[in-house]
């Protein structure tokens, strides 16, 4: 099972992208828990795209595939867009045992997103980033 959706990549239509998200989730019968940290996963990249890939300018796409592997009972989430080049996964974890005043401000929640995932993938192809968040349920 796949489905797709591109929308603007602006905060303000995040209720759209888990809308989206929750209502593949739902009918797969996915776990209260499993949706939460699916939800505060998807919500931390779709927020980072449009925070980050087009500049400030903004104005540019993401594309959010979905797809549901049922034999294996895993979702897979794929993001698509054109924005400058930034691979998440290339950049160090956080030492989350740092006292707060010594850590840098940024890369707490892809950390999170990377805890709470069981895979992720990163990939440049053209010019679009594709990241993929996939989940057990």
């Amino acid at each position: 099972m796949s489905d797709e959706l591109r929308i603007r990549a602006d905060v303000s239509l995040l209720d759209d992208v888990l809308d989206f998200l929750n209502t593949h989730l739902e009918s797969w019968d996915c776990m209260p828990k499993t949706q939460i940290q699916m939800d505060v996963a998807v919500e931390e990249i779709f927020v980072n795209v449009a925070h980050y890939a087009y500049g400030v300018e903004g104005g540019g796409d993401v594309t959010i595939r979905i797809d549901f592997d049922e034999e294996k009972r895993q979702v897979a989430v794929k993001f698509t867009d054109s924005g400058v080049p930034y691979d998440p996964l290339a950049k160090a974890d956080p030492d989350v045992n740092a006292p707060l005043e010594d850590r840098p401000i940024g890369g707490l929640g892809i950390y999170m997103v990377k805890k709470s995932m069981d895979d992720m993938q990163y990939s440049r192809e053209g010019d679009t980033n594709n990241l993929t968040l996939i989940k057990n349920l």
